[in-house]
């Protein structure tokens, strides 16, 4: 069933767990996320990025996942992951998405916050939910996010930002990376604490692949309810790809991308297993 992302947000910070945000942009990734999450029985987040709208029509993409959604037994959001531009976010918004990302991180906290509130303000008559965030991630390998400077989020400025903008969930910057890390990670828990203390909202962490299991759990306990994967999985297809094309095997288009999305799913469900909280109530 499709639901408002801040609805299974709150449900999983009662219940101490994370929701997988995995990026989708075809029908294959969006299956593979869907049949995963129905196979260990947790909601699950599709999130496509406003990166992806030169190439994805996103009226036709969000009527597909919809349908898809209305057959699930479980719980799926669909959700903008990282927009810039107030036209992209009223295009999810109209076309049936049930949470958007504002990014305002390029800007200083003041014009993050009136420009956020203003989305907050537009999405809520709506009844869509809010994610932005404070802090940017730094790219790292194989990924194809914009390059932010990987400034980690001030509690202080988090409360404020939470309180005056009204937004229903919000990513901190604790030193995680778009894409797969370039060394060791250096992921800052007591800070994650720090910020959990600030404020009441979900937390959202972004760069979910290659961070250390343990880090993940920690992550976890200490607050942090939704995880944004997206590297991983790409790396999975994309390996998957590369090896058709070197075995040069003369088959059907349609054969090669089933076989894709069989490829995607174990590295899925090996997130939504290490997210989940099995003594939980899941909806």
């Amino acid at each position: 069933m499709l639901a408002n992302t801040k609805d299974v947000l709150l449900h999983a910070q009662k219940g101490k767990y994370a929701v997988g945000a995995f990026n989708v942009y075809n029908l294959e990734t969006a299956q593979a996320a869907i049949r995963v999450a129905e196979r260990e029985y947790q909601p699950v987040i599709l999130a496509l990025g406003e990166r992806y709208f030169p190439t994805v029509d996103v009226e036709g993409f969000s009527a597909m996942v919809r349908a898809l959604a209305a057959k699930a037994s479980i719980s799926v959001s669909l959700h903008l992951d990282h927009a810039y531009k107030k036209e992209s976010i009223i295009r999810a918004i109209r076309s049936g998405f049930t949470s958007v990302m504002y990014d305002g991180s390029l800007f200083d906290i003041e014009q993050n916050i009136r420009y956020t509130k203003e989305i907050v303000e537009i999405a809520h008559m709506a009844g869509v939910s809010v994610e932005a965030e404070i802090g940017s991630l730094a790219r790292g390998a194989f990924s194809d996010e914009e390059e932010g400077d990987g400034t980690l989020t001030d509690p202080e400025s988090a409360r404020q930002f939470v309180t005056e903008t009204g937004v229903d969930f919000l990513a901190a910057a604790i030193g995680t990376v778009h894409g797969m890390y370039q060394g060791e990670p250096n992921i800052d828990l007591s800070l994650l604490k720090r910020i959990r203390q600030a404020v009441e909202v979900p937390l959202v962490l972004h760069g979910g692949s290659g961070t250390p299991d343990d880090i993940i759990k920690q992550a976890i306990q200490a607050g942090i309810c939704k995880i944004n994967v997206n590297t991983e999985v790409s790396m999975a297809a994309v390996s998957f790809i590369q090896n058709y094309l070197e075995a040069y095997k003369p088959v059907h288009l349609s054969t090669i991308m089933a076989d894709m999305q069989e490829s995607m799913e174990p590295v899925m469900t090996k997130f939504v297993r290490l997210f989940s909280n099995k003594d939980a109530n899941i909806v």
